[in-house]
């Protein structure tokens, strides 16, 4: 018999899930959400997501409905969820003491007592690889009946395609399973180096400390900032960011605290800052080892005391925000030299998690990021899934890449988009292009690390035929970090 709100209840959910895609949401978070959601649409007690481990060959169930233990695993074939991953087809148990499919294992890991069951595959469609098992417990007013049964089917297919949006992504389009490529959505990496960063993830977004994220150009600082934010409880409020590499100084604080009318030539209204837009919710400065000196005092008041005055005013306005800074930058040599506040490395560093380069996480994380990147390019270009030759592998794998992950991508995408055939050449990858005299560039010992920076980051541009936009591509750095490394040291006009 059809449930009253069972259309409502479904639309719900999925539009529940479908919020979370693009965010970097914790993926126990997402299947824990997706598994009280589906119990509440199908009158069940409990809701389980088993979803079937490509790497493995088994079931495996992370946290999710699961409130008594970290995971479970099942081997395919085994239990009720085992048979279906199998078999593809739907099962229902309406008395566990009475049929020999079912497994009590899950029940005396947990301690929960299982009376009834509904399983379904989470498929395509007929004939389709299994990416896991919905399966809901004990019905509320009895047994499961036929019209639960092809709810749960109609609903399984749907949240096969969900999970198919998210990091969870197959590792064959043939075989069977999903690859499991991080604990965050949309950020990809299992390497020990990450596990670290995650776990300071995880334990930072459970507070309102402030957070230094320090790395290289292109290691992923504000995707991880970002998850920081949307596993936090200040999720619903808004994440705004400031690259303090685009700001001029002269307008440093007009925007981050905003100005009145008047404040300056031009200055014909009040004008909210990016702490005020950011209240109730996440502020990340990245690049933040480039305020200003005058704008660093200021900054550290508001991390203090959550104060501030907008340019031009006297009023002392008060916001609730959280603060995550970002830099590439030796903030310690900074100090030393002055151009860093102490106090203000101090108060901005509460927490810190240091975000390893690409080159230090293994040749099985470069494959598994360019992989991902694969898939997600293949999609938006609407082409084949790309297969990576050999030569095509080893070139990634031993390269040092300077500009890390972004750079990775920017590789991965021309290589999908010259490559209609879905194969993956070593020829499709870019070409070394630095002539002889830069590729043996010199650098005399005893320069400044600056300078050092200064001087090969020209040799680029000179390379490029002064195009400082071609030169940050292949640097795998920002057009403005480029100008400020020539700007800073040189005294060059930017």
């Amino acid at each position: 018999m059809l449930h009253p709100a069972e259309p409502m209840q479904r639309l719900s959910l999925l539009v529940d899930l479908a919020s979370l895609l693009p965010r970097e949401v914790d993926l126990d978070t997402l299947l824990g959400r997706a598994c009280d959601r589906l119990a509440e649409a199908m009158n069940a007690e409990r809701a389980t997501l088993w979803l079937v481990d490509a790497e493995r060959g088994d079931l495996v169930t992370r946290l999710a409905h699961l409130p008594e233990v970290k995971e479970l695993r099942q081997p395919m074939g085994k239990g009720v969820a085992g048979e279906v991953a199998a078999s593809g087809r739907v099962a229902r148990v309406d008395d566990t003491t009475l049929d020999a499919r079912f497994d009590p294992s899950a029940d005396e890991a947990t301690g929960y007592h299982t009376r009834s069951l509904l399983a379904a595959p989470m498929t395509d469609g007929p004939g389709q690889p299994v990416r896991g098992v919905v399966q809901v417990l004990n019905h509320r007013d009895g047994h499961f009946d036929d019209e639960d049964e092809r709810y749960l089917s109609a609903l399984a297919r749907e949240l096969s395609h969900v999970l198919s949006l998210t990091t969870l992504r197959a590792g064959d389009s043939e075989r069977p399973g999903l690859v499991m490529r991080g604990p965050y959505n949309r950020i990809v990496g299992r390497s020990a180096a990450m596990e670290q960063v995650y776990e300071r993830i995880h334990l930072s977004a459970q507070t309102d400390a402030s957070v230094l994220l320090r790395g290289e150009t292109g290691t992923g600082k504000t995707l991880l900032a970002r998850a920081i934010h949307v596993n936090s409880a200040r999720q619903t409020g808004p994440f705004v960011t400031v690259d303090c590499t685009t700001l001029p100084s002269q307008l440093v604080e007009a925007e981050l605290f905003g100005h009145e009318r008047g404040a300056f030539t031009g200055a014909d209204r009040r004008v909210p800052g990016r702490v005020e837009l950011a209240r109730g919710g996440t502020l990340f400065l990245d690049e933040v080892g480039e305020l200003p000196p005058r704008s660093q005092g200021k900054l550290l008041r508001l991390l203090q005391d959550k104060r501030f005055e907008r340019v031009g005013g006297r009023e002392t306005l008060e916001v609730d925000v959280r603060i995550i800074c970002a830099t590439h930058r030796d903030l310690e040599a900074l100090v030393a030299t002055g151009e860093f506040r102490e106090d203000l490395y101090y108060r901005m560093r509460v927490v810190e998690i240091e975000v390893p380069p690409l080159r230090t996480r293994g040749p099985e994380e470069i494959e598994r990021l360019l992989r991902h990147f694969g898939d997600l390019y293949a999609e938006r270009y609407q082409r084949p899934q790309p297969h990576f030759s050999e030569a095509a592998l080893e070139r990634m794998r031993s390269h040092a890449w300077p500009g890390n992950v972004r750079e990775l991508e920017h590789w991965v995408e021309g290589a999908v988009v010259m490559a209609p055939d879905g194969e993956v050449h070593e020829s499709k990858l870019p070409q070394p292009k630095l002539p002889a005299e830069l590729s043996g560039l010199t650098l005399p010992l005893g320069l400044e690390l600056e300078e050092a920076r200064r001087r090969y980051v020209q040799a680029v541009v000179d390379d490029c035929g002064g195009r400082r936009a071609v030169a940050a591509k292949r640097l795998g750095i920002s057009r403005n970090t480029v100008t400020r490394l020539l700007t800073k040291v040189s005294g060059e006009d930017g």
